[in-house]
């Protein structure tokens, strides 16, 4: 089996990369433009193994995806690379919609091309899975779950273009009869996650003495997915997903921020004492624009029709979590020298003369 991803020195494409080479024994081709927050490091256990090999482009660049597709010969292709953090998306947006918008469609023609260029066992075989976020769907009240067929209501330009994307990739497969799947997850956390995203972002600051910033109240609720049952997910997704089809992906661990933030405190109290309890580190700080008060993912569909089930639950993969950030500061270090931890996505207050 040969698969090519993008944005595979990411954090959820190099868990991909790491399971589908080391767990799977597959044909890696690894496609990242290796910006800001995609580093090799995140792969360094496989960088010697034969059956990965790593590629650094743009999928916005249809010349060289296009060759690296003919070269390697993939039998799927599994979309990951994308813009993600809502806080970067609401002052430059338009990174957002050139790699999530303009790059998927990128990646879409260039693998439409190649498809149809497969004899028909290939063609038959074939899968292209599109990686996507609960975001899309929007903010959810007290009750319910986001379900496949929920309405599309993104909130942040993050959220939107991802939202563009999806609908790009579901266009594929009912005007070109692309095979084509789709999965949106609900937020990720794990090893390798960059520093600027909340849990990493709590876990090194409490290491280091630093403010523990909590948007608005805390109160806001997100269901957390340990980013190794994520990866296995699309495995399954993309080897058994039926195409044109949506599947979600949760881990059915809602939390509130505030909670997320105080267990890690507890965490780090009992691996990592300092000289008063972490949670005296908590500051509330302005809301960021647009915050989505609550997600939840139904993820029945994905359970009971591929089998899929996570094996970790928050407690165990945050406890996995804040051990790994303590014992891998060879990872998060350099990139911490590059990102301080400052707030990002504030705007800037405009006044009439």
């Amino acid at each position: 089996m040969r698969v090519l991803v993008t944005g595979g020195a990411g954090f959820i494409g190099s868990a991909v990369v790491r399971h589908l080479v080391l767990e799977k024994g597959y044909e890696v081709l690894n496609v990242d433009k290796l910006t800001y927050a995609g580093t090799l490091t995140s792969v360094k256990n496989v960088e010697t193994n034969p059956f990965y090999r790593f590629l650094q482009a743009d999928i916005c660049d249809g010349q060289a995806i296009s060759a690296a597709i003919s070269s390697f010969r993939p039998d799927r292709i599994m979309h990951l690379a994308a813009e993600s953090h809502v806080d970067r998306s609401i002052t430059g947006a338009r990174d957002f919609v050139e790699t999530n918008v303009l790059g998927t469609f990128t990646m879409l023609e260039c693998a439409r091309a190649y498809w149809q260029s497969l004899e028909p066992a290939g063609k038959e075989a074939f899968r292209f899975l599109h990686v996507s976020t609960d975001e899309v769907y929007g903010s959810l009240s007290e009750d319910g779950l986001f379900e496949e067929t929920t309405p599309y209501d993104p909130s942040s330009p993050y959220s939107a273009s991802k939202a563009a994307s999806d609908h790009l990739a579901k266009a594929w497969t009912r005007t070109y009869g692309m095979p084509i799947v789709v999965s949106n997850c609900s937020n990720n956390y794990g090893p390798f996650h960059f520093p600027e995203k909340l849990i990493p972002l709590m876990i090194i600051s409490a290491l280091e003495g630093k403010p523990l910033p909590v948007y608005g109240n805390g109160v806001n609720i997100r269901d957390w997915l340990f980013v190794e049952d994520h990866a296995r997910a699309l495995d399954i997704i993309a080897e058994r997903g039926r195409i044109g089809e949506t599947y979600n992906v949760g881990g059915r661990n809602e939390r509130r921020n505030i909670d997320v933030v105080k267990r890690i405190c507890t965490l780090m109290d009992e691996l990592h004492p300092a000289g008063k309890p972490h949670e005296s580190l908590i500051t509330y700080v302005q809301d960021r624009p647009g915050h989505d008060a609550r997600y939840a993912i139904d993820a029945t569909k994905l359970e009971n029709e591929l089998g899929w089930k996570a094996q970790e639950n928050f407690d165990t993969g945050i406890e996995k979590t804040v051990k790994w950030y303590l014992e891998n500061e060879w990872w998060w270090g350099p990139l911490r020298q590059n990102y301080d931890g400052s707030r990002l996505g504030l705007l800037k207050t405009v006044t009439q003369k």
